[in-house]
């Protein structure tokens, strides 16, 4: 396992410092909204409703970016494909748009189902017990079989070079899936860890698989820099639940913010990973 970009002294300084002399206390989370499980309904929605970027490789014209059900109905050429899963915000985040633009620049499809169209949908204001995010990770797990149906009927899907990725909230998703059909996994802005947000990390990702760690090193959430953590051991990155992966890496951003999918340092690494894979 590989860590690149490493913080500066300063940097990590700070962090201790943070997590050494915070006395505020907890935040009074919240939590909205009662339904954690996918009706059929909701179940077609998250897909039909999933923001597409299918590249101009693959339409043979201009890239298309829009809800899945209003895709072109052919295919210019298969494509590899990133399935994205959001986090706690949901696709009304500019910041995944401008980074599935990107990825179709490079030729890259991705696929961000939406989760949102569950029906009084549960979500949160951190922190809240860990009882109420575990349902909402069941829930975004489910989101991945669910995207993996609809790409293997879609001609433009070539679904032997697939990636998972995710931010925050979807990344302890995509960390917890513990199949193959994914060539490589993209964690973004979640740390492997036991802390507040999961009654534990529960990490499958199998050691063979290759998979990058993209994270600030003082992220807000999920780093020491966050008083109500909930784990003083921790380091605030994935590198100790992949220390016996012989294909992973991870990148630490100094003073980053908590979504760092468009920043350049996070997107160099990011663009090497997966021009090796898909190549």
């Amino acid at each position: 396992m590989k860590t690149r970009f490493a913080p500066s002294l300063s940097a990590l300084l700070a962090i201790s410092a943070a997590w050494a002399h915070a006395q505020a206390p907890a935040p009074q989370g919240a939590v909205a909204g009662r339904a954690t499980a996918h009706t059929e309904a909701s179940a077609q929605g998250v897909i039909a409703g999933a923001q597409l970027l299918l590249p101009a490789n693959a339409t043979g014209a201009s890239a298309y970016l829009g809800p899945l059900k209003d895709a072109p109905a052919t295919a210019h050429a298969k494509v590899p494909v990133v399935v994205f899963l959001h986090g706690s915000s949901g696709l009304g985040l500019e910041a995944i748009a401008q980074w599935q633009q990107w990825l179709g620049s490079l030729g890259i499809a991705s696929l961000a189902p939406d989760s949102f169209a569950l029906a009084e949908r549960m979500t949160y204001q951190s922190p809240v017990g860990k009882d109420a995010y575990e349902k909402i990770h069941a829930l975004r797990s489910s989101e991945i079989m669910l995207a993996l149906d609809a790409l293997r009927r879609l001609p433009w899907a070539d679904t032997r070079r697939l990636v998972l990725a995710g931010t925050s909230e979807g990344a302890v998703a995509v960390a917890r899936h513990g199949g193959d059909e994914f060539i490589g996994r993209i964690i973004f802005s979640w740390s492997c860890e036991d802390n507040y947000f999961v009654e534990r990390a529960q990490t499958a990702i199998r050691p063979a698989q290759p998979l990058l760690n993209v994270i600030s090193a003082a992220d807000p959430f999920f780093s020491p820099a966050n008083a109500w953590l909930g784990n003083p051991a921790a380091r605030g990155h994935c590198a100790q639940a992949f220390e016996d992966h012989p294909d992973a890496s991870v990148v630490l951003l100094p003073g980053a913010p908590h979504t760092v999918l468009n920043l350049r340092a996070a997107r160099q690494p990011v663009q090497a990973f997966l021009l090796d894979l898909f190549r």
